[in-house]
């Protein structure tokens, strides 16, 4: 009588051969449209799962009164020229509605569990779209998610900084003897303005690497419209930032045109790289494979490129 340990091994062995054949007869693992759907759904509610988690645990009011504090801080910052008080009698922040307490709760929350469960939510996206791509597209993927997550990072956090001051710019228009009773929607909507337009704006070195990539944007057509591109960094960035005043702006447009530099140092090394090895690519057809392409693998590692050879 075989023992209970053989008899799982030889489980294995058959679930291993098993799934082989499989890969063999399905190379490029494909896969019926109604079981796209269930796993689609079945990521999906993972994700809302994580996110509702998140948002309950922004909901505690001990978490919310510290989520709370670290959103106004700029506010007041901006109306008092400090952190201890944010009730001056020139600026404050008010509820003009019966629900606006709770709606505003559910907004913060809702961030909050946005942000703290994103590790969560992007990999149940990457584990649905990973299968469908090679092995050289997830390198690729791994590389411009390494870059983008930090980038906007950096931006928002220059933003949270720089917020007071642009707050500062707006309510020092207020004419002599008027108040400001701000409504908190109001100023959730300016913060989180900030925060996107800071963190995308510093997102365009990295379009133009990828632009580079692509073969759109070269080093000599970018050294040739160099002054139009930094131009249009400070336009963007005066259009991205919602404080109108030119210090925030500048706060903004001045570390982007530093990293667009950075893009042109890696565009230059890309364009010299491409110059150095013309023949691997010279006197291709526009539908002829590169080598490259001919040399690309599969996500089980089938060659996908090359015809089959005797016997196989």
């Amino acid at each position: 009588m075989p023992k209970l340990a053989d008899t799982i091994t030889g489980a294995r062995i058959l679930g291993a051969r098993i799934a082989g054949s499989q890969r063999q007869a399905n190379p490029e693992g494909r896969m019926p449209l109604l079981d796209h759907i269930r796993e689609l759904r079945s990521r999906l509610l993972k994700a809302v799962a994580a996110l509702a988690v998140g948002m309950a645990v922004g909901f505690v009011p001990a978490v919310f009164n510290r989520i709370w504090a670290f959103v106004v801080r700029p506010f007041c910052a901006a109306s008092v020229h400090g952190v201890t008080d944010c009730h001056q009698a020139g600026a404050r922040l008010v509820f003009t509605g019966v629900f606006d307490p709770f709606m505003q709760r559910v907004e913060i929350a809702f961030f909050f569990g946005l942000i703290v469960t994103s590790p969560v939510w992007l990999y149940q996206l990457w584990a649905f779209i990973a299968p469908g791509l090679y092995r050289r597209e997830k390198r690729w993927t791994y590389a411009f998610v390494g870059t983008a997550v930090p980038l906007f990072a950096t931006g928002a956090v220059i933003a949270y900084f720089a917020m007071s001051r642009g707050l500062g710019y707006l309510l020092g228009l207020t004419p002599p003897g008027v108040n400001n009773f701000i409504q908190v929607s109001t100023y959730l909507s300016y913060f989180v303005a900030m925060m996107l337009g800071f963190g995308l704006a510093f997102e365009l070195p990295l379009a133009m690497v990828i632009l580079n990539l692509a073969g759109i944007l070269t080093h000599a057509r970018f050294a040739k419209w160099r002054r139009m591109i930094i131009f249009g960094v400070f336009v963007f960035c005066g259009i991205a930032s919602p404080s109108p005043d030119p210090a925030t702006m500048l706060l903004l447009a001045v570390p982007c045109v530093v990293l667009v530099e950075v893009a042109e140092v890696f565009i230059w090394l890309t364009d010299r790289r491409r110059a150095a090895r013309p023949a691997l690519y010279g006197g291709l057809a526009d539908d002829e494979a590169s080598p490259l392409d001919l040399d690309e693998t599969s996500r089980d590692g089938v060659d996908i490129g090359r015809p089959p050879g005797p016997g196989a």
